[in-house]
């Protein structure tokens, strides 16, 4: 993330030098995302998530959700080129991008039918990438950090500054929720693909091309995100644990065993790494 403008800026200045940024255009996006999530979910819990303002707040919030995913992409594209890179990543490897994927997702939630859902896992994302810019940028452009009291160093010998309480609250926050948060975002994710597949049993129109597309995008995600593969880690030990009882029936037991083969294959046989090269790395990051 780019640093906030020098402090020796005036007030102004500093705030015309935040907003030509692309970053600033990142925030701005996912602030609209927040706020038209919060007014999608009030004509939600007032069962109008059909009337004009419920359909305006749900598109507008994936539009946003795309911009903002779309500027990290452009991102990544302008570094790899001022970087020199010769040939860009091919299609499989884009699509290994977490970034590349939620953009994609995004514009499959903002043209397809409402599932209320699927705002979720976007709109905890950005209660943290809005606090984490606000932290960052925001509040040390309104209030430049300020030496700390004589005396005081860092341990590198640079004068020490005193960084804002609020910012602090913040970093706080975003330390001792973010596992928990990123949790709860699997978790949705998971549940989301049972809705999903829900409307396919039922045959809602376009339900079973949803399903392919987002059966993808949630084998992407269990590839790339430690926080997926415990959250269906522990429904599979939950389900074990039910199956395990001695008044399940035989057959019961015997399609738990068949569904847990089924998967372990499909896991294997759609193994991105085989078709990228080299063995994915695993690391418990959020989408940008």
């Amino acid at each position: 993330m780019a640093p906030p403008p020098p402090a020796s800026m005036p007030l102004q200045q500093r705030l015309l030098h935040l907003a030509q940024t692309l970053q600033f255009g990142w925030f701005v996006g996912h602030l609209t995302l927040l706020f038209c999530s919060l007014r999608y979910s009030l004509s939600y819990i007032t069962f109008n998530y059909y009337s004009r303002w419920a359909r305006f707040s749900y598109r507008t919030a994936f539009i946003a959700a795309a911009a903002t995913y779309g500027i990290v992409v452009y991102k990544a594209y302008r570094a790899r080129s001022r970087q020199g890179a010769r040939q860009q990543p091919g299609a499989l490897a884009l699509l290994g991008d977490e970034n590349v994927q939620y953009l994609l997702m995004a514009l499959v939630w903002l043209f397809g039918r409402q599932i209320p859902l699927a705002l979720l896992p976007f709109t905890v994302y950005s209660v943290f990438h809005v606090a984490t810019y606000t932290r960052a940028n925001l509040i040390p452009t309104f209030q430049p950090p300020q030496q700390a009291p004589a005396g005081s160093a860092s341990p590198g010998g640079r004068p020490a500054t005193k960084s804002s309480p609020l910012a602090d609250t913040i970093g706080r926050f975003v330390k001792e929720y973010y596992d928990a948060s990123m949790t709860l975002v699997a978790s949705l994710e998971i549940f989301l693909w049972f809705r999903v597949l829900g409307s396919a049993i039922i045959f809602t129109k376009g339900s079973w091309i949803l399903l392919a597309i987002y059966t993808v995008f949630i084998r992407a995600r269990y590839s790339q995100s430690s926080f997926v593969q415990g959250a269906i880690g522990q429904g599979v030990a939950r389900v074990d644990a039910l199956v395990a009882n001695q008044n399940t029936p035989p057959a019961a037991r015997q399609g738990w065993e068949t569904a847990k083969r089924l998967g372990r294959q499909a896991t294997d046989a759609t193994d991105i790494t085989r078709y990228v090269g080299g063995k994915g790395q695993q690391v418990p990051k959020k989408a940008q």
